[in-house]
C-alpha cells in the first residue's frame, strides 16, 4: 500500500468544476436548511411554515424522537459529512484504497440522501387529499434538493476520474 504522491486536485488541475460544484452544493445546503421548505394550512385558521431545522425542532418538541433523529441525521449530518468527505477525497493526498473506501460508504449512505425531500412530497400529497389541510412546497426545498443533486453529480464525476486513473 503506497501513498499517493498527489491529491486529485493536483492530478486534475483543469477540473475546476469539482471544487466549484462542491462549494455551490455547500451554499445551497446552507440555504436549504434555513429557508422554509413547507407551509401547512389547517382549516383556514392555522398556518405553520417549517424549515428543515425548525421541522426537526418541532418533532423533538412533539416527542417524535425517532423521526426527529432520522431526519436530523439524513438532512443535516449526512449532507455535511458527504461534502466534507468529497472535499477530503479531492484535496487530500490519499492512498487509492482510502479513496475507494470513502466513495463506497458514500454510495451506501447516499441512497438515503433524498429522504426528507420524499417526506415533504408525501406530506404535500396527503394534505392534497385532505379537506382540512393544505400544504405548499417553499423555496428551501429547492435549495436543499439542488444541493443533494449536485453532491450526487460530483460524487459520480470523482468516481469517473478515479476509474480513468486506474485503467
Amino acid at each position: 500500500m503506497l501513498k499517493a504522491p498527489f491529491s486529485l486536485s493536483q492530478l486534475y488541475p483543469r477540473h475546476f468544476e469539482v471544487p466549484l460544484v462542491l462549494l455551490t452544493s455547500a451554499v445551497l445546503l446552507f440555504f436549504g436548511l434555513f429557508l422554509p421548505v413547507i407551509t401547512l394550512k389547517e382549516l383556514v385558521f392555522w398556518t405553520h411554515t417549517f424549515s428543515v431545522l425548525t421541522g426537526i425542532t418541532s418533532l423533538f418538541h412533539e416527542k417524535q424522537y425517532f423521526l426527529g433523529v432520522i431526519i436530523f441525521f439524513f438532512s443535516i449530518v449526512f449532507p455535511i459529512f458527504k461534502l466534507a468527505i468529497l472535499a477530503i477525497i479531492w484535496f487530500s493526498k490519499l492512498v487509492e484504497e482510502q479513496r475507494a473506501s470513502f466513495l463506497y460508504w458514500l454510495g451506501v449512505l447516499g441512497k438515503w440522501s433524498m429522504l426528507d425531500v420524499f417526506v415533504i412530497a408525501v406530506t404535500i400529497v396527503v394534505t392534497k387529499i385532505s379537506t382540512f389541510a393544505e400544504a405548499q412546497a417553499e423555496t428551501g426545498i429547492y435549495f436543499f434538493g439542488g444541493s443533494i443533486l449536485l453532491a450526487m453529480l460530483i460524487t459520480e464525476r470523482i468516481e469517473r476520474l478515479l476509474r480513468q486513473r486506474t485503467k
